[in-house]
């Protein structure tokens, strides 16, 4: 199993629609998998990139799931690219249609979330961790991390 991507990033995105994967996550990759990804859609306008084996796991997971778990297993295929090795240097291919849909023109933010690794455009990020800012505010205060 690859390890838990955790940390923020920002890159940009080539003429080629490539991007660079960190090379702190990289590390965590399991070598076993050759740094082979899965990208398809991520929960909040952006794009979820997981690591072969994390993939597997979760797809048996929905398989066995809910019938939510397995309209989630559809769209997440539906949206899916075929898988890819990332290059040497970190480099993985990102499809137009999934760029689109995610609002990434030329800049991304690159965020580890557990067991994959999701990419935003700089303004969506920047508008989820402010609505997420307001609610943590409203839900915790310092005792509750004593």
């Amino acid at each position: 199993m690859s390890g838990e991507f955790l940390g923020t990033f920002q890159n940009s995105v080539n003429k080629l629609k490539w991007i660079t994967i960190p090379a702190v996550f990289k590390k965590k990759f399991n070598p076993r998998i050759k740094q082979t990804v899965v990208i398809t859609l991520g929960p909040n306008g952006n794009i979820a990139i997981y690591p072969m084996d994390n993939w597997d796991e979760k797809i048996e997971k929905l398989k066995i799931g809910t019938d939510r778990d397995k309209q989630l297993l559809s769209n997440l295929r539906t949206f899916a690219s075929s898988e890819q090795k990332m290059e040497q240097n970190g480099r993985i291919k990102i499809g137009t249609e999934l760029l689109e849909i995610a609002n990434i023109k030329d800049k991304v933010v690159i965020k580890g979330s557990g067991n994959y690794i999701s990419v935003w455009s700089p303004e969506n990020y920047e508008q989820f961790c402010q609505k997420h800012l307001e609610e943590h505010k409203k839900l915790f205060n310092s005792m509750d991390y004593q």
